[in-house]
């Protein structure tokens, strides 16, 4: 191929990595620089594991992300080849399908997502494969933000691989996956937070117990074998993955108020 060939490929890979690069700072930047520098103090009762990790786990956190990006970069150059091949279902104008299917393909994104990720998760904590593959993300056993893409590369390529299989399966608009990927960037960091920020009650109500919260993942990351799920509770309560203290963790941490 000549270079008039691949520059296109080249823009692509270099405008993508700079994108989601963006979106992992802003969002985990943000994060960190409120509840772990900012207003620390004022909310360190609800730190949920009483204490915060130093910054030789956090520079951890963001190498490996950082080399997250590259490969999610990649796997949008592998997007696009297959969009201008036309073996992807992503259309240009909204008004094909009406903004109601475009709420719709939303909604659908996160909870494919959600059952995606339950599911790979899962498998890359089997023992053939949790060294190999998950090892890089559990080292962050009291997470920080920058934690959230924090994955070793064949984690990282099953991470990605949500997006290819999505414009596989379903037509969805580039808008609505950018609206996705906000959502998913947004409630990863929550996540890893290591500061409870959602209200006492939350965990043993019904009518919100269905949502994960940051207590959720970070236990988690605290003991490996429990809480797998992603956005959404009702995976680990029908395989009965739950940590068998989490409602009770949780209402510790929220005990107080958190304003």
């Amino acid at each position: 191929m000549s270079f008039d060939e691949i520059l296109p490929f080249l823009v692509v890979f270099l405008v993508g990595t700079s994108l989601v690069t963006l979106r992992y700072v802003l969002f985990a930047g943000i994060a960190y620089y409120a509840f772990w520098k900012k207003w620390k103090d004022k909310f360190a009762h609800r730190i949920i594991q009483g204490k915060l990790a130093d910054i030789s786990k956090i520079k951890h956190e963001i190498f490996y992300s950082l080399t997250t990006m590259l490969i999610f970069g990649l796997v949008g150059v592998g997007i696009y080849t297959a969009k201008i091949n036309g073996y992807t279902n992503i259309y240009k104008d909204i008004s094909e399908r009406g903004w109601v299917y475009f709420a719709f393909s939303v909604i659908a994104m996160i909870l494919i997502h959600d059952a995606y990720f339950y599911v790979t998760h899962r498998m890359m904590h089997h023992k053939l494969l949790f060294k190999h593959m998950h090892l890089v993300h559990h080292k962050s056993t009291n997470p920080s933000p920058w934690a959230a893409f924090s994955f070793h590369p064949y984690e990282a390529v099953v991470e990605a691989g949500i997006v290819p299989l999505i414009v596989a399966i379903m037509p969805v608009h580039g808008l609505a996956i950018f609206l996705f990927l906000l959502y998913m960037t947004f409630l990863n960091v929550l996540g890893h937070l290591a500061f409870e920020t959602f209200p006492k009650g939350f965990v043993g109500n019904r009518l919100t117990n269905w949502h994960n919260t940051t207590t959720h993942h970070n236990m988690h990351h605290k003991y490996f074998n429990c809480n797998y799920g992603l956005y959404f509770n009702w995976w680990d309560k029908i395989f009965k993955t739950n940590h068998p203290e989490y409602q009770s963790q949780f209402d510790k941490i929220t005990e107080r108020p958190l304003f």
